[in-house]
């Protein structure tokens, strides 16, 4: 029998290493929930999202001094100020779906058969993008057009479908939208922050009945570990997709998504 910490420890590295990969985590957790016959208890299911602050301060250690300048010049800068208000432009329409529509979602689409068809499905979509020949005029993500940011945000709540992902959605939209890899990978980190914070600060507060101190136990533990997976996978994962591009995760995508609807078929 796995206990408790063992599961917290897990689920943190799944959390860490695939929040800002392309492969989504969040269809990645509902598989390993279901691994571990975690069912429908409300304390794993918060869980899932409430680690996720240990990736979104990973994110911000490691732009810590670029988001700083940023914060600085938001009241005097014309380039800061635009990509702050195109953070909020591109946040907005998943904040409104989401808030509209997010009970819906859960109740209906959060299960295993969707999550492995859509990481199939993802994993066909990222490989035709990555075999594309695009010219990408692009290459710093804090200076993309005002319509640009708003036309990734658009693109990301698509990643509301678990399997989709939410930073391989962001990413293949700017691509498409004529961002380089390595900018389009960085705009999927910075439009992360307030889409992961606002969803923690709801589930947090939506499940704050149900914490004990047992439970706060397991959350930092998960915590901790997603922090650290997510600082390492994001240090790396720029250099190897400027490099390689997205075909590895891509084909990881579309083997994990197949052998996830065969253990399904199987009864499993």
């Amino acid at each position: 029998m796995i206990s408790d910490t063992l599961r917290a420890v897990i689920l943190g590295v799944v959390e860490g290493v695939t929040e800002f990969l392309p492969v989504s985590s969040t269809g990645h957790l509902l598989l390993a929930e279901r691994i571990f016959d975690l069912g429908e208890d409300p304390f794993w299911k918060s869980f899932a999202v409430l680690i996720q602050l240990g990736a979104i301060l990973a994110i911000l250690s490691i732009y810590f001094m670029k988001l700083w300048r940023i914060a600085l010049g938001m009241f005097s800068d014309p380039d800061s100020q635009r990509f702050v208000i195109g953070v909020l432009v591109a946040f907005l329409p998943a904040a409104v779906i989401g808030a509209a529509a997010g009970g819906y979602i859960k109740m209906y689409l959060f299960n295993p058969w969707v999550v492995c068809f859509s990481l199939i499905v993802g994993g066909a979509i990222l490989l035709w993008v990555d075999q594309l020949d695009l010219q990408p005029r692009d290459h710093d993500a804090t200076l993309f057009s005002l319509p640009m940011y708003f036309y990734i945000g658009c693109a990301q709540c698509l990643a509301m479908i678990p399997g989709v992902s939410r930073s391989g959605a962001s990413i293949v939209a700017a691509m498409l939208l004529g961002a380089d890899k390595r900018s389009a990978a960085e705009f999927s980190f910075f439009l992360a922050i307030p889409t992961m914070i606002g969803a923690f600060a709801y589930d947090l507060y939506k499940g704050r009945g149900e914490m004990t101190m047992d439970h706060g136990v397991l959350v930092a533990i998960g915590f901790a570990v997603s922090f650290i997976t997510a600082a390492i996978v994001v240090k790396t994962f720029l250099d190897y997709v400027t490099r390689h591009g997205f075909v590895l995760f891509a084909w990881w995508r579309v083997i994990v998504g197949t052998l996830g609807l065969i253990a399904l078929a199987m009864g499993k």
